[in-house]
């Protein structure tokens, strides 16, 4: 940096102001919306998620098709964002519109199978390698149903997580290491929830770590992603995954792997293109093409302990055998079909060969941007993700995401970018390919990310 670490905020601050006035002057509709939303929504908007843009309101939206976007204010966007990951099929694909046009013709939600689940159950199974399968409405609901079983079939209470993770709603999940203890993550209320009971956490990438919370044998399951994706990319380092399936495997742990963001690897995820072997796989959002939804599968050997616990009910008994996991629109006929046409038309090895194709060119030119103005930032590329990041070197764990993270330099590009044009995940600065997504999106990236390194650079504050 060219000055003081308090100089250099001052000035951050001084470039959002600047890049925040200039939202308001050309968002005028959707700021008269957000105070009409803020009216009668708890957080402003229909989710609580909807505040968190960086223009000091959120942008409207009027209609988006394919990788693009338009407010009603009239502004277009490149969306790189996709409903951080719901979107990743783009928005308003054809199949999927008509095989939901379709099954809403034929009955929304039935409590009862419809044809097309024959399909979808015997492509989940081949695409990513479990034998059996569940659906929810949610990740959230799908990691919660997971973690169930884990606790039915092993006897046990706690759920590991690594530092720094996101897997939705999940309480067990909400809390990161600080100073080497276990706190909530986020400011996050602990919900009446006794952690110290329910949960452990360990940095992403410690073998030791992991080795010595497993040894108590005391842990239902490992919770987690192939690689860090939401605080900011995390890669995993040779040999992790190895070393968490013989430990789990050794201590009777449940692995339980959530794809809900790591599913922009391949049509198996990073699962089935790195030959992982989890006990339970988990993922959601982009599933059912953004309508919601979410699932999980379960190895052989799972689901045989899992009957033990809970047998097939005798069709001659009442039927209550729920067992705490789904909801009565898990499964629904809409969500279904939206899930065929996903699969079958729109998460295709073609589109994924697409999709990635763009994703090393957007990395490669962001690469280039940096080198050329000689700053200390980086880029990681896993599928058809990408992120940029404010430090030197991808971190190895949580720990290094907090003492390096520069989040209002973050939120100046989050702000800029939106007045140049482009949308990215708000929470931090990773972007999306879809199969709609073409090379002039992304050369038009290379130019705004440009003129962004030489806005910061003029300031001083790179």
């Amino acid at each position: 940096m060219n000055a003081t670490d308090g100089t250099v905020s001052q000035t951050i601050d001084k470039l959002i102001d600047v890049e925040q006035a200039r939202f308001a002057e050309t968002h005028p509709r959707s700021a008269k919306a957000w105070a009409r939303g803020r009216k009668h929504f708890l957080y402003g908007g229909p989710s609580h998620w909807m505040r968190r843009w960086a223009g000091g309101f959120p942008i409207y939206v009027e209609e988006a098709r394919g990788c693009h976007a338009r407010d009603i204010d009239g502004n277009d966007y490149v969306d790189f964002c996709l409903g951080d990951t719901g979107g990743m099929c783009g928005h308003a694909p054809e199949a999927i519109t008509r095989a939901a046009t379709r099954q809403l013709q034929r009955g929304t939600t039935h409590m009862m199978p419809t044809q097309d689940s024959l399909w979808v159950g015997e492509e989940l199974a081949r695409r990513f390698g479990l034998p059996y399968w569940t659906l929810t409405t949610s990740a959230t609901d799908a990691n919660r149903g997971a973690i169930r079983i884990a606790r039915m079939i092993t006897g046990r209470d706690k759920v590991l997580v690594f530092s720094g993770c996101y897997h939705g709603g999940v309480d067990e999940a909400h809390v990161e290491l600080r100073n080497g203890r276990m706190q909530m993550r986020n400011m996050i209320h602990p919900n009446g929830v006794d952690h110290e009971r329910v949960s452990k956490v360990v940095e992403f990438n410690d073998v030791d770590a992991l080795e010595e919370a497993l040894a108590a044998e005391d842990v239902a399951c490992v919770l987690m992603e192939p690689l860090m994706t939401n605080f900011g990319m995390i890669p995993v380092a040779e040999g992790f995954h190895d070393a968490v399936r013989e430990a789990t495997r050794r201590t009777g742990t449940v692995l339980i792997i959530d794809e809900t963001h790591t599913l922009s690897c391949g049509p198996g995820g990073y699962t089935r293109l790195y030959g992982l072997e989890p006990d339970i796989f988990v993922a959601g959002k982009a599933i059912a093409g953004g309508i919601p939804a979410g699932i999980f599968g379960v190895s052989e050997k799972t689901a045989g302990r899992l009957w033990k616990e809970v047998p097939h009910v005798n069709p001659r008994q009442r039927q209550s055998a729920h067992f705490g996991i789904g909801g009565t629109l898990a499964g629904n006929a809409l969500t279904v079909a939206t899930m065929r046409a996903v699969m079958e038309e729109i998460l295709t090895p073609e589109n994924y060969a697409k999709m990635i194709g763009r994703a090393d060119r957007l990395a490669k030119a962001a690469r280039l941007v940096i080198s050329h103005h000689a700053l200390a930032w980086h880029v990681t590329q896993i599928g058809a993700r990408v992120e940029i990041m404010f430090s030197p070197r991808p971190p190895l764990n949580g720990a290094e995401v907090i003492a390096t993270r520069r989040g209002d330099l973050e939120t100046l590009l989050h702000a800029f970018y939106m007045n140049e044009g482009i949308l990215v995940t708000p929470f931090h600065t990773m972007f999306l390919m879809c199969p709609a997504t073409e090379d002039a999106d992304v050369d038009k990236h290379r130019a705004v990310f440009e003129r962004f390194a030489e806005t910061v650079i003029e300031a001083g504050v790179n």
